[in-house]
């Protein structure tokens, strides 16, 4: 039973300052008061913390203090936190982009010059430890009351082929009528596609080359240069580009389908950087083909990774336009045509095949690319898979690779309606990929309907869920102050200890080296309970032990000497005191999540063997259960208290 104070050992809790404090109240608020200080004292006792574990709030410096937007945990065992603009447009208008390193052993921080605006971008952990960060913030949306000029996509057309064109942001675009626009950005056109036809006899007589032109094509955003309605128009026309002349005038123009007074949602970047963990800073590598914002990256087993989805260059949502990043060239090529909507949940599976739970996080139809299924990127096939009860509230849904990785089974947790619907459900289910048809059943409920949550691996192979609110982004003061522990073994829920700090909307949270979970970020709607107050970015970040640690804290197995690189297949050897308690050994992959999507997560059984002052263990033979990179290997006791990780490279 959970440890009861007396009556008298509750009223000596108050102090005397309290209870003149008390005296001055009414009977409701000292009857607060009393619960508060009754609650305080009641989760810091050693048998709560035992059963339900405790938080903690991290002392922040103010000048490190920014919108998380994305964490990733890096092989230093730092935090790299990208804000970009931050959701401020401010910043952005001021080109303030923010990213911090955090080391939560020493609890310092330091500021990262950040080149671009990763605001909504996507990212991946790369085969040698660097981060791969891609796409991002172009422009930020105008809703349809703000909207006071005509905008629109323009393709701008090259057919000179033996040159590019370079337009520079301001560019003016002149359409049959005289209405002129402006471009947004700089746009770079490439040399338009020669090709030749073989020569060939005819009569007797042999016939010259002949050649074929093709056009390049680059598209860019544009205004109308006057305010109003007037300069809207719905029918497709060619646009002069006003100033080129000569060759390059018959040969450059742009082609537009409509420009109106809609909403101008998001648009999004094509640049890509890779974050060094050693040298501390980003390093520019080719851009995507395609600008993104709100896409997903995921790692495969050969450590290219795939690029899905996002808003483009004019805020539209990408077709089904994905590619692939090589990390040995730094360049990316065309990857397999599939539409997603934006921060699809894409998780490797074993044979290499992609699953894709249904959960993402924003635009995109409601009755368009929402069902679950398999994907071979391979075949570019996808297999829905039935069975997922509420799937018209996937939008913002907590999905993961239950542990460990060899069960092949994929959980998804809550979620909301499309779009700011008020929709949230309580649904958690699970399916079995191993199967040769696999089918959803149905988990555990949430306590309640909850959109926005966090779900983290731990160590014991249960999973750690947190926060989230019931509403759209926390409206209503919907945030849910309760955390709980999913096991899959016993396929229930167990309380855990109540986080102080409200997440919803632009929050994460991860697993810690030290078998912690920091939480980050959260971007309320709304700052109070009638909607009348605009909300306030949460810069608190909080961190959570888990009752293990509390009961364990003083005999927690620790790995000693041993190698810091394997090959798949191997059995490597590491000195552990009191070897003979060790239950369980897990390669823990480090997170990259953003918008309830870490698709990077996922905890692997390792063979076990156990000597005298020492464990042996053998990684899976298999890289799509074991891509390469940077591992945290954990041992856990028959008490389930884990180690400290020992990080571990997999070539």
């Amino acid at each position: 039973m959970a440890y009861r104070p007396s009556k008298r050992l509750k009223k000596t809790l108050l102090g005397s300052g309290a209870v003149a404090l008390l005296a001055g109240l009414n009977a409701p608020a000292a009857l607060s008061f009393a619960e508060d200080r009754y609650h305080a004292y009641k989760i810091d006792q050693p048998a709560y913390k035992a059963k339900y574990g405790s938080w903690d709030l991290v002392d922040i410096p103010e000048d490190y203090r920014t919108n998380a937007i994305h964490a990733a945990l890096l092989h230093t065992g730092k935090v790299l936190i990208v804000a970009g603009s931050g959701n401020d447009q401010a910043h952005f208008d001021e080109g303030t982009f923010d990213t911090v390193l955090w080391d939560p052993a020493e609890n310092t921080f330091q500021k990262i010059p950040t080149p671009e605006d990763f605001f909504c971008g996507g990212h991946a952990q790369l085969p040698d430890g660097r981060l791969l960060v891609a796409g991002g913030t172009a422009r930020y949306e105008v809703l349809d009351d703000k909207v006071d000029r005509a905008g629109g996509g323009m393709r701008v057309k090259n057919e000179n082929p033996d040159k590019p064109l370079k337009l520079k942001k301001g560019t003016v675009f002149r359409s049959p009528s005289g209405t002129e626009y402006v471009s947004q950005f700089d746009v770079t056109v490439p040399k338009a596609k020669r090709e030749f036809e073989v020569s060939y006899f005819e009569s007797g007589q042999m016939k010259p080359w002949k050649t074929k032109v093709t056009a390049a094509e680059q598209r860019v955003f544009v205004e109308a240069v006057e305010d109003g309605p007037e300069a809207a128009t719905t029918e497709a026309a060619q646009y002069e580009i006003v100033g080129l002349k000569g060759k390059d005038a018959d040969n450059s123009y742009g082609l537009a389908e409509k420009i109106t007074m809609d909403k101008q949602d998001f648009q999004g970047i094509r640049a890509a950087y890779e974050f060094d963990p050693t040298a501390e800073k980003y390093i520019k590598v080719d851009p995507m083909k395609e600008a993104r914002w709100y896409p997903t990256l995921v790692g495969l087993e050969d450590g290219r990774v795939l690029s899905v989805s996002g808003l483009d260059d004019v805020g539209e949502i990408l077709p089904g336009d994905n590619e692939i990043y090589d990390p040995q060239t730094k360049k990316w090529s065309e990857g397999p045509f599939q539409y997603f909507p934006t921060y699809p949940a894409l998780f490797l599976t074993k044979g290499g095949k992609l699953f894709y739970p249904g959960a993402n996080a924003g635009y995109g139809p409601a009755d368009k690319g929402r069902d679950p299924g398999i994907w071979d990127i391979e075949k570019n096939t996808f297999t829905k898979v039935p069975g997922l009860t509420d799937t018209d509230t996937l939008e913002t849904a907590a999905s993961l690779l239950l542990p460990p990785v060899q069960d092949q089974k994929v959980m998804v947790l809550g979620g909301g309606g499309v779009g700011e619907s008020e929709k949230s459900t309580a649904r958690t289910a699970i399916v079995d990929l191993k199967k040769d048809s696999p089918v959803f059943t149905e988990g555990p409920d949430l306590p309640q309907g909850t959109r926005y949550l966090n779900s983290v691996i731990m160590p014991d192979d249960t999973v750690f869920t947190t926060g989230g609110s019931k509403d759209y982004r926390g409206r209503g003061a919907s945030n849910i102050l309760k955390a709980q522990f999913y096991d899959p073994r016993t396929n229930a829920f167990t309380e855990a200890a109540e986080p102080t700090v409200g997440r919803n909307y632009h929050s994460e949270a991860l697993l810690l080296p030290d078998g912690r979970v920091a939480t980050f970020g959260s971007d309320s709607l709304y700052g109070d309970k009638d909607n009348t107050k605009l909300g306030k970015f949460e810069q608190r970040m909080e961190i959570y032990t888990p009752p293990a640690l509390h009961r364990g804290k003083d005999r927690r197995p620790e790995i000693g000497e041993g190698p810091g690189t394997a090959e798949r297949g191997a059995t490597l050897r590491y000195a552990v005191q009191d070897a003979d308690r060790v239950a369980t050994a897990r390669l823990m992959r480090p997170s990259a999540v953003t918008h309830t999507t870490d698709v990077e997560q996922r905890s692997i059984e390792l063979g076990l063997k156990k000597g005298d002052g020492e464990v042996s263990v053998t990684v899976p033979d298999d890289a799509t259960l074991v891509p390469p990179g940077w591992y945290m290997l954990f041992v856990t006791d028959t008490d389930g208290v884990p180690s400290e990780a020992k990080w571990v490279k997999v070539a």
